[in-house]
This record gives structure tokens, sequence and C-alpha cells, in this order.
């Protein structure tokens, strides 16, 4: 059956249970510009603006795609409407209609150059991913990366978003207009301090006037972003079809729990996106210690201790009352006293957040795809922590848990010459194939990874005796966990 297609005149045909914008679109130029149409933010940061415009209709978003057209293409016939389906025991549907336009910056660089130097342009946002950022190792501009070494030649034509901007500050300060704030929305940390060196590096090799003025009028502020949001797929687009009764050719889809958390450091008129649940802090640092160590770290132990059971997915092992309890006492007992109380964040009701998402059996997250990477993930998530913990003097026999199941994780997974995805793979299917189910012994093998452990934590006796009995204890680890 041919369906009519989501648009700006159909809308009078979704049913009342699809909820629909609520402001009247085009009435104001946009007052924020995006790069990075992707999934991720129209699930997330757009909604919030839909839920703005309400209220202030002076901020809709002129989003921009620096080489793809795709987006494009899907929303221009919908008059930029799409679908955001909220995954939770009770799914909800709404269409968002934050979008002014979508613009192919590869294909019309005269409108993006346009937006950038608009007076009404007061904010830019960016979501394009750390590889989009262009970053030498040592946190600076790459000015090797082809993309910067084309962007430091031309000026008219850039092709990386830092050049981008660095061509947007030059517009304004030649036009006698004020700077504008970027804000990243990528899960980089301290990403507006990453985002500013590498916009004034690359302004300092082309003009070093304009890289003061950026300096000095600019705003670079740090932001956390959280909400799951799987890859649109049929089953998506299917469950859309019925929910609309019409056709919507990029639907997205998150979790019902989102997370925006922005420094209070706007250099002009910031958008009052607190009405909408965003929240405005003079520490961004403590909100991403916190999703680190009360989100991340669970995660991981979820990830780990779950599959070593015979779980398969988060909201599976959440549902194992041995599981749910060891992951609790966890996050209040052994993490949240590691964590400083900042304005506006609090831990308890953060961390009871955290498990309700854990729970949510609308989202099917594989236990086996967080445990990728642990090599690199689990020093950030739990070895912090462990830390904190034995300067306090006080146990660490449940943190050493998820790490001890890692082990066990690479064991098993070298004993089946099953795939491990890690960085370190190769390196770390020989210790586990050299395991020999000796605690001392394996436990040693793993500690000599020096790209893992810090030889601090690796002489620390403590932790080496509370790891090598969490690794003998979880041969049986329904017995451990129980007891702990």
């Amino acid at each position: 059956m041919n369906r009519s297609q989501l648009s700006r005149q159909n809308l009078s045909l979704l049913p009342a249970s699809v909820r629909r914008p609520h402001h009247d679109h085009g009435r104001h130029a946009p007052g924020l510009v995006h790069f990075g149409p992707g999934a991720f933010f129209r699930a997330h940061q757009a909604a919030y603006v839909d839920d703005l415009l309400a209220h202030d209709p002076r901020w809709g978003i002129a989003a921009v795609a620096l080489r793809s057209s795709g987006v494009r293409d899907a929303l221009a016939a919908q008059d930029w409407l799409y679908t955001l389906a909220l995954m939770d025991e009770q799914p909800q549907t709404r269409v968002i209609g934050a979008l002014a336009g979508v613009t192919s910056a590869r294909d019309d660089a005269a409108t993006v150059r346009a937006l950038l130097a608009a007076p009404t342009t007061h904010v830019v946002t960016l979501t394009v991913t750390e590889k989009g950022y262009c970053l030498a190792p040592d946190g600076g501009l790459d000015t090797r990366h082809p993309d910067i070494e084309h962007d430091l030649q031309s000026t008219a034509e850039p092709v990386s978003v830092i050049g981008w901007l660095v061509e947007g500050f030059r517009l304004r300060r030649a036009a006698g207009l004020p700077a504008f704030t970027v804000i990243s929305c990528d899960n980089l940390v301290a990403n507006g301090h990453k985002l500013r060196r590498a916009v004034v590096e690359l302004a300092r090799a082309k003009d070093p006037a304009l890289a003061d003025w950026i300096e000095g009028e600019a705003r670079f502020p740090c932001t956390m972003v959280d909400s799951i949001t799987p890859a649109t797929d049929d089953a998506l687009r299917a469950r859309v079809t019925n929910a609309l009764g019409l056709e919507d050719a990029w639907p997205v889809q998150r979790e019902a729990f989102s997370q925006w958390v922005i420094e209070d450091c706007f250099a002009g008129p910031r958008p009052p996106l607190d009405q909408v649940g965003v929240t405005f802090t003079a520490d961004v640092g403590a909100y991403e210690r916190a999703k680190l160590r009360l989100l991340n770290g669970p995660h991981s132990a979820l990830a780990y201790i779950g599959l070593l059971i015979g779980h398969e997915t988060v909201a599976d092992a959440m549902a194992d009352p041995m599981v749910s309890g060891f992951v609790t006492r966890l996050m209040r007992e052994d993490i949240a006293p590691t964590l400083t109380p900042t304005p506006g964040l609090d831990l308890e009701a953060y961390g009871e957040a955290v498990r309700r998402r854990f729970r949510n059996p609308a989202i099917r997250h594989m236990l086996s795809q967080i445990a990728w990477d642990g090599s690199q993930k689990l020093p950030y998530r739990f070895l912090g922590t462990i830390q904190d913990r034995l300067a306090a003097g006080t146990l660490i026999d449940r943190l050493v848990l998820p790490i001890a199941a890692w082990m066990h994780f690479i064991r098993r997974r070298s004993r089946e010459n099953a795939t491990i995805v890690d960085p370190l793979a190769e390196r770390l299917a020989g210790i586990g194939r050299a395991c020999t189910g000796t605690a001392r012994e394996d436990v040693d093998r793993f500690l000599a990874l020096d790209a893992v452990f810090p030889p601090g934590l690796v002489s620390n006796t403590r932790f080496r005796a509370a790891l090598t009995w969490g690794y003998a204890a979880l041969e049986v680890p329904q017995a451990v966990l129980g007891s702990l």
C-alpha cells in the first residue's frame, strides 16, 4: 500500500498518539548552525531544540553535512521533518521540526559561509566524531592530516570542520560581527578545550591576528552528552510507518533517557536550553567523571561478569538479582564515594537513573559488544577508582572483580580461538593461551601489560592480593557475587 510522506502539510494526518512540533516553523532565521546532522544529533540535541522552539523561536537549526548529502536528500521532501522513536517499556513517537534546512558543504559552500556569517547565528554545534577534529597524539592540531593540509592552503573551500570554523570566524571579524560560541557535542573529555586549541592553531598558521581575535572573543564550552542511539534499520522504519500512517525516509531512535551538560561560558546570547532539561554548569568535569565511573564502569562490570555467568544483554544481566545487587552495591558503596558532589548533580539519583537504563528491555545492548577494547576502557573506568579507594584505605574487593572477570574473558576467548576485539588483541591472546588457571601466575601475566596497568598499581601489594583473590574466586562466580 502506498502511503503519503511525512511533511508539514500532512502533520494533521498524524494520530493523536504521535507528538508533533508546537512551534511556528520559519518565523525566525535560525540561531544555531550544526555540523554533522547524523543520527545522534537528530535524536539528541535537535530534540532539545525542538522543545525550546515552542517557547523561544529564535533558535532553529541550520544543519551542515561536510561531505554526505544523504540526510539532505532524505529530509528535503519532508520539509526537514523526521521521526524520533523513544525506546522504553512504553515506547513513544514524536516528529521533530527543529531543522530549518540541511546544506551539503561539498555542494554549496556559499550557503555555509552565509550561515556562519549571519548576524542571527550565535551558536555553532558539532557532532563530527573524534576523527573530525583532526587531532595529533599530543592533543593539538594534526597539520599532516590531509584535510588540514588542504585547509592551510585554501580559505574559500574548507573541507574540515576546523577549517570551516576558522573561515566562519574570519568572515565575522571582517564584517565587524561578534564571534559565535562553538559547542562540541562529541564524546571527548574536555572537548571544548581540545576544539579551541585546534581552531586557534589552524587560525594562527593562516592569520595570527585572526587567532588572537578568536582567543579573545570566541568561547568553546566543554560539554557532556549521553543517550544510547541505535542505528536506523528496517525494523525502525516499519514501526514508524505503522505509528504515523505516513512514510518517513530517515527516522531515528534512542532510549528515553537523555542528558546534555554544557559549561556556562558563552560569547553572546545563550539559548535558554535549561528550560527544556539541559544543565548549565561551571564544572562539566564532575559530570564526566560521574558518567565514566558510575555509568561506563558498571557497564563494563556487567559485560565481563554477565558473560562469565552466561547472560547475553545488559537487560538480561540486570534481570539477574545477584548481578543487579552486586552492581548496585558497587555503585553506591565503592564508586560514588570517590566522586565529588557538584551543584545540580545528585549522585544517588544519577546512579538510580543509570540502573533504570540498564534494565530497559527495549534496548538490546549485547554484552559481547561492550566487552570490546577492554584494555583501553578499563584503565579509565576502574583503575582510577581503585587507586582512590586504596589511598583512602578502604576495601577494593568488589572493584577488582570486573578486572578479574576481564582476565577470565580473555582467557576463555583465547582457549576457544575466538576473535578478541582489542588494540592489544595479539598480545592478549598470547597471555590468554599461556594461562593455566593458577591465580597468582595468571594475574602476573596480565599485570605485565604496562599499557594497561600503571607501575604504582602493579607494585601495590593490596591491589595484587585483592586481584589474585578475585581471579581465583571467579572460577565459581555465583558464590563470590552472592557474598559481595
